[in-house]
């Protein structure tokens, strides 16, 4: 009992290792998805990213989703692909870099929201720490929205986001859209592995969408746009992979532990690939979200269950 007990332990370790592939290969997202469609096209950007995405999780991983669980084929299905379509558009709708950082930024609320769901459906407890940390994260969205203004108003943040409120909906959605997929993932995946079919079934959601779309722009590729679709579509497929794979064999609140420094890898990453400067107000919302996000764990840290 002993052994099988710390073969089993062994094994949950390799998993969130396995994780925290994904965690790494996620930073370069941000940046890779703003300038790939900055030379595609929002939508066309999105819709080629997924079918390379696709192309690599079929031909490295199959299409074994036979027999899995249905709860998790097809609800698991329909988050993942619809938070693809919302952090995609969201980030390709962005009105400039600087603000496709900040889109980005409130994406990063989903390892918070994942602990938060988790606790609400019984997956996970936790102690009251867990609402200051909530309170930390929504605080440093509000100092990466608020910029480098001196004198700072309620109403400058409402006409920010009023000014493109279809991206900041959709990158809010994406958070919460991502939290409830993991914590499918974990309690109905059973082994399963249906990454390649969620990417191929977004890739061809993105395709209609581009075709059919009033404001869909022409896509001229070059060099330059078919090495990043490519990079990215290859980061995307492991990355996915490896997250469904840790998700429902590693340890969850570890995973989330690893996440949570997300923000700070992709920011740092993003804002080098794509030139932007970010100022002290923003680099302390950051932190703010990866303090709020490691004391959510915290709560968690002496607690039974999940």
């Amino acid at each position: 009992m002993k052994g099988t007990s710390t073969s089993n332990a062994s094994a949950a370790t390799r998993a969130t290792l396995v994780g925290c592939i994904a965690v790494l290969m996620w930073s370069t997202s941000v940046g890779l998805l703003r300038s790939i469609s900055e030379l595609l096209g929002p939508t066309g950007g999105a819709a080629a990213i997924y079918t390379a995405s696709a192309v690599f999780a079929v031909l490295f991983f199959g299409m074994h989703w036979r027999g899995a669980p249905r709860v998790y084929l097809w609800l698991g299905g329909a988050l993942f692909v619809s938070y693809e379509i919302c952090l995609a558009l969201a980030i390709g709708m962005a009105s400039n870099r600087q603000q496709s950082l900040e889109l980005g930024m409130i994406n990063y609320l989903w390892p918070s929201l994942t602990i938060a769901l988790a606790v609400l459906a019984r997956q996970q407890r936790a102690t009251w720490w867990l609402a200051p940390a909530l309170a930390l994260c929504i605080a440093g969205i509000v100092l990466v929205m608020k910029g480098e203004a001196d004198h700072w108003t309620w109403h400058m943040l409402r006409d920010n986001v009023s000014g493109n409120r279809p991206a900041y909906a959709l990158a809010l959605l994406a958070a919460f859209l991502w939290a409830f997929y993991t914590l499918v993932a974990r309690r109905y995946g059973k082994g399963a592995n249906a990454v390649p079919l969620f990417l191929v079934a977004t890739a061809v959601l993105l395709w209609l969408h581009h075709a059919t779309s009033a404001d869909a722009v022409a896509m001229t590729w070059s060099w330059q746009a078919l090495v990043q679709v490519c990079a990215m579509g290859l980061l995307t497929a492991i990355a996915y992979s490896c997250w469904d794979y840790a998700v429902q064999r590693g340890h969850l609140t570890l995973l989330a532990t690893a996440s949570y420094f997300t923000p700070v890898f992709s920011m740092l990453l993003a804002s080098l690939w794509l030139g932007v400067q970010t100022g002290r107000g923003f680099a302390m919302g950051v932190a703010l979200v990866t303090l709020g996000s490691l004391l959510a764990w915290r709560s968690t840290r002496h607690t039974s269950g999940g």
